[in-house]
């Protein structure tokens, strides 16, 4: 297969798509819209508590219904947590994988709360309610309950999985390695369900438990199209491979992806696809990976930087090698642009992203890309060249953080309107936050601050 050539800076082939035209809703409005449902449905699961409630009198009643309370809304939050992440159209267009991220990730916080705070109110008002000891009483409930010892073995793995997603922890293994005990948590889920309809006493009537089995069986209905059929179906269709990979700058090279029909994937500048590549040590990794230049009708453009072995070796591919590609994801798009004035901030490889937006976002666009040193910068020429070409500016924000001082002021220097502007942002997480706090101090509303995290 020979080596693609594209014209650095070039505009693609096909008009560039800026995602606003024929939009139905306001942007923000299917998030609003989802967030509603998921409150209507825990009002919902208080109701079926409520109504299943005769009386509570003493501390074991009061114990006991905290743990049906609490049982009840960690088994409402499970699949409602997987729902988030089954890459559902509609939700990562307009919600946007990062945001959902953030949710889901919250969402499990709470969700290993409440698991924790059921099996001790639970287990406690038991053993008040039978004379017994707490840990008697416990171990009475795993080996003769039905369904316990499943729940057991689910509630063991939610714990797990809560430990590995804490931050701390998180920054210690590769992506790889968190993504693959985070699937634990499907098992967990599975396991669970048993459990609710054997022992959950407020889910014995027929609209209950009918609404419980159509909520988990439509989330794994949803889950089998979105994450494994719409995927394979892709494969087939578009059979993408490797065409050309090209050095960019130290540690960082540039991925070109050619296939069939590639305009209709319907792909925008700003999204991104989770890659999985058919060569040794990378088959079973899907990694998410920004489109670096604007969709072109004969190849995807990815930009990588090495910060593991899995980006190491992407480094190595060889042209012909088969690609696996599940997108296009994500909101960070011209869709979300409401003003004219536009500012695209990066970081890192964070600029991947903000590349593609700034050939094709529409209005006065100013770039700044941060970086320590001038060798880390990347896409000199073709942010330089785009600039000309569309009137726009491109700046360079270089130095320790000691040499540039505040953020705020350093942006305000550069762009001296900054609160009239709405920012995209993208960058590592340290950056990130500095960014935004630097840009709320500097009087941009949060709502004009489009953010895509690396922590997908």
């Amino acid at each position: 297969m020979g080596a693609l050539t594209p014209t650095r800076g070039a505009r693609p082939a096909s008009p560039a798509r800026h995602g606003t035209a024929g939009r139905a809703l306001p942007p923000g409005a299917v998030a609003r819209i989802v967030q509603a449902l998921i409150a209507l449905g825990a009002a919902g699961v208080l109701a079926i508590w409520w109504q299943g409630t005769a009386g509570v009198s003493g501390a074991a009643d009061w114990l006991t219904g905290a743990g049906r309370i609490t049982g009840l809304l960690a088994g409402y939050a499970a699949p409602v947590l997987l729902l988030l992440m089954a890459r559902i159209p509609l939700l990562e267009r307009e919600v946007g994988a990062d945001r959902l991220a953030r949710w889901h990730a919250a969402g499990g916080r709470y969700l290993v709360g409440l698991v924790a705070v059921h099996v001790l109110t639970i287990t406690w008002g038991y053993a008040l309610t039978d004379g017994r000891g707490l840990v008697g009483e416990g171990v009475r409930l795993v080996f003769h309950y039905p369904e316990m010892i499943k729940a057991t073995l689910a509630t063991l793995i939610m714990f797990g999985t809560g430990v590995v997603s804490a931050r701390a922890a998180r920054r210690r293994m590769s992506y790889e390695v968190w993504y693959y005990l985070h699937l634990a948590t499907y098992l967990a889920v599975a396991l669970g369900f048993g459990h609710q309809l054997a022992d959950g006493a407020d889910l014995g009537g027929g609209p209950e438990r009918a609404a419980w089995y159509a909520l988990y069986l439509g989330t794994a209905a949803l889950l089998g199209w979105y994450r494994l059929a719409v995927p394979f179906l892709c494969d087939r269709r578009h059979r993408m491979r490797v065409a050309e990979v090209r050095p960019e700058g130290p540690g960082v090279v540039s991925l070109f992806v050619t296939g069939e029909r590639l305009d209709q994937l319907g792909a925008e500048a700003g999204q991104f696809f989770r890659l999985q590549f058919q060569a040794p040590g990378l088959r079973w990794a899907a990694n998410p990976y920004s489109l670096s230049a604007p969709p072109h009708p004969r190849y995807l453009r990815f930009t990588v930087k090495d910060l593991g072995g899995h980006s190491a070796a992407v480094a190595r591919l060889k042209p012909g090698t088969r690609v696996h590609a599940e997108g296009p994801y994500g909101a960070f798009t011209a869709g979300q642009r409401r003003g004219r004035k536009v500012l695209l901030l990066g970081a890192g490889v964070g600029i991947t992203p903000l590349r593609a937006l700034f050939e094709t976002l529409p209005g006065r666009v100013t770039l700044v890309q941060r970086a320590r040193r001038p060798q880390d910068v990347l896409f000199r020429d073709e942010l330089a060249s785009i600039a000309a070409t569309r009137g726009a500016r491109a700046h360079e924000l270089l130095g320790t953080r000691a040499r540039i001082g505040d953020l705020g002021t350093a942006l305000r220097r550069l762009v001296p309107d900054l609160a009239a502007h709405e920012v995209y942002l993208c960058g590592p997480p340290a950056f990130a936050e500095e960014a935004v706090r630097a840009l709320r101090t500097a009087g941009v509303r949060r709502s004009r601050i489009h953010l895509e995290s690396f922590e997908l």
